[in-house]
């Protein structure tokens, strides 16, 4: 008896707030709404800045992954993981810290770029001293002489020979649809590398582990729980973090 008493006054109560929202809506001050309206412009200029702003906002909207694709980030956001996989610590350090870690590291390697470009490009654009146009070519120069200087002529050669274009005169005449696949796979081949020689001290400590349980007679005791504790032991003696970051940070000074 005593359940159907509280439905009901929770349903009464459900009923009082519904017929007192519209009333209280009707009361309260009016809410500001947002209006977007596409209507027509008397001048060219207007027509040309309203284009504008609509490329500029599809461009943004890819602009994260391009930027991955034209940084050091692909490099060092391998390694980091080749790193953690090698440690066999699962999700330690988390996918959060290492991505975080790896934009800060491509800032900072790519601090003299994007100084160049903002010197280069940005600021005389703000100034209106040079057109978009103008500004995105010296813009990509910039970024070309960073990927120029870190992709290999055979992954270069690779994407010209397929798009049948003249074999370019200098870093300013290769086209960015070219360069930007070939210093990906360039980034991926190098990451692969600097992983391979992360793995090894580890592999060498789990085959010793294993081959140890093996002839002891543990072949139930999983390797695995007994290398795991090594293996950070050594990373944290030989203080590998300071390591793995000086490695990346030479490997762009090349």
């Amino acid at each position: 008896m005593m359940n159907h008493r509280i439905r009901f006054l929770q349903l009464l109560f459900l009923m009082i707030l519904w017929f007192a929202l519209p009333l209280h809506a009707q009361a309260a001050d009016p809410i500001p709404g947002i209006n977007i309206d596409i209507g027509t412009s008397d001048s060219p200029e207007g027509a040309s800045s309203t284009i504008t702003i609509l490329l500029l906002v599809t461009v943004l909207s890819i602009a994260p992954s391009v930027l991955i694709l034209m940084t050091s980030f692909t490099r060092i956001v391998i390694v980091l993981g080749f790193v953690r996989t090698s440690l066999g610590t699962q999700q330690m350090p988390p996918n959060q810290m290492l991505i975080g870690l790896a934009l800060f590291l491509t800032f900072f390697i790519m601090a003299p770029t994007f100084g160049e470009i903002n010197e280069t490009a940005v600021q005389p654009y703000l100034k209106g001293q040079i057109q978009q146009m103008e500004a995105l070519d010296k813009a990509s120069v910039s970024m070309k002489k960073f990927m120029f200087q870190h992709t290999r002529q055979k992954d270069l050669k690779l994407f010209l020979d397929y798009s049948k274009a003249a074999p370019p005169s200098g870093v300013e005449d290769t086209p960015l649809t070219a360069l930007v696949p070939a210093y990906a796979i360039s980034e991926l081949k190098t990451a692969f590398q600097m992983g391979f020689m992360i793995f090894i001290p580890f592999l060498v400590i789990d085959m010793v582990v294993a081959s140890t349980l093996m002839a002891m007679g543990m072949m139930m005791l999983p390797p695995v729980m007994i290398s795991l504790p090594f293996k950070v032991l050594l990373f944290i003696l030989v203080d590998g973090w300071y390591l793995v970051v000086r490695s990346l940070l030479l490997s762009f000074n090349t």
